[in-house]
């Protein structure tokens, strides 16, 4: 009896502890993975559940497959090196290929910045907010939240912002879509050949995986100091965020092909979505959405300019990160500042229009077709070079997953970015 209750204790001493450890080293994966489901990508899921249905559901099984390699590497070389990507990038290959990809980066996310006070003034006018008021406030309150606070602090509250992502699961029940058509959907492949169908699986994959989220992920993880030993905790939770952020585009499909594909209504964008559900579902589920559109925006509106800044300073070779001082890392801090004033003053210009809104992010998507295939390629060379990895590198198996991944998500992407240009 005594020797059970021992055996009881020590498992649970056990289980608290791996319990500690999980939680100590949450954070990098979880928000990151999250983060892309922002005003684009929520426009992309909306558009493919009103416009298709329940029918490119089954991509999304794929394109998490895709996002759990690509996000577990940077990971894993985070804590193999205490590197970030853009430092291993400059100190393994040319000079010349950092600064292109750099310069690249800088400007497809200040254009994609841009496009997430856009999102978050269209969700502000459809909770009754001005754009007028709401972008300068929002734009100021990123701004301070990064600049003011320290790493843990700001960490926090982004993990809470992840949290205001369960209105879509919510939305998604609302509607009450038909379960059994839509796990069929989920389990079998549906093909249509028309160029509308093909393009939407392209975009729909392509808007998963961004260069951005590898630099944020990876600096991310350095900062935070996740160490080798604790690095299997650290892998589940870069899958954990991976599984969150395909859940939360699962049920906004869901949720807009129960009603506005049901009902007939195409729409082209996010704020369309929320819109068309008041009448089809409900005002419950239309706040929701907006709700979550809103926390989207806001949320990418601060990651953005945040990994961009660390990215490029990595790059360069410059002090970075939320826990320096802006004294000791002003050139971080100030290209910090410039993102979100660029960003928020695009979309208060007299004049600007959606269309030009669209015209921005489309040259920014192909801006990523063209420098995802790349940086993945940088980082399966990185990951498998022994002297940098020691014992981490890839396994054979886990090198076939990884490349064939790199190949698909590249000419996908890269499809995506040309098709978006022509």
């Amino acid at each position: 009896m005594g020797r059970d209750l021992l055996y009881k204790k020590r498992l649970i001493a056990v289980r608290l502890k791996a319990l500690a450890i999980f939680f100590a080293v949450v954070g990098p994966g979880i928000i990151t993975a999250n983060v892309d489901n922002d005003a684009g990508g929520i426009a992309v899921y909306s558009v493919a559940g009103a416009n298709f249905g329940y029918r490119l559901l089954w991509v999304l099984i794929p394109t998490m497959i895709a996002l759990i390699v690509i996000q577990e590497m940077c990971s894993r070389m985070g804590v193999a090196t205490s590197k970030g990507l853009a430092d291993l990038i400059r100190e393994n290959f040319r000079v010349k290929i950092t600064v292109w990809m750099m310069a690249a980066l800088l400007f497809t996310n200040a254009a994609n910045t841009a496009a997430e006070f856009a999102g978050l003034a269209a969700a502000g006018e459809i909770l009754g907010a001005s754009r007028y008021i709401i972008v300068p406030l929002c734009a100021f309150l990123i701004w301070a939240l990064v600049v003011r606070w320290n790493y843990r602090a700001v960490e926090k509250v982004f993990l809470f912002a992840c949290l205001i992502y369960i209105a879509y699961p919510i939305s998604g029940f609302i509607a009450r879509p038909d379960w059994n058509e839509v796990l069929r959907s989920t389990a079998l492949p549906s093909l249509d050949f028309q160029p509308a169908f093909i393009m939407m699986i392209i975009t729909v994959v392509g808007t998963t995986i961004a260069p951005w989220m590898q630099f944020y992920l990876q600096a991310s993880v350095v900062e935070k100091g996740i160490r080798p030993e604790q690095y299997p905790w650290g892998r589940v939770e870069v899958i954990v965020g991976c599984i969150m952020a395909i859940v939360i585009a699962f049920f906004i499909t869901v949720a807009c092909g129960a009603t506005i594909f049901a009902a007939g209504e195409p729409i082209s964008d996010a704020a369309q979505a929320a819109a068309a559900l008041k009448p089809l579902a409900g005002r419950f589920a239309y706040l929701l959405f907006a709700i979550g559109l809103f926390n989207a925006s806001l949320f990418a509106a601060s990651i953005l300019p945040l990994s961009t800044a660390l990215a490029v300073c990595e790059g360069i070779g410059w002090e970075r990160g939320v826990d320096h001082t802006f004294k000791d890392a002003k050139a971080f801090y100030l290209l910090y500042t410039a993102l979100i004033v660029v960003g928020a003053a695009v979309v208060l210009l007299p004049g600007i229009s959606e269309a030009h809104l669209l015209k921005i992010m489309l040259v920014s998507q192909f801006l990523n077709g063209l420098l995802l295939p790349i940086l993945l390629i940088l980082m399966l060379r990185l990951i498998n070079d022994r002297s940098l990895m020691g014992e981490h590198v890839n396994s054979r198996g886990y090198n076939i997953i990884a490349w064939a991944t790199a190949i698909g998500i590249g000419l996908l992407t890269l499809g995506l970015g040309i098709a978006s240009f022509l």
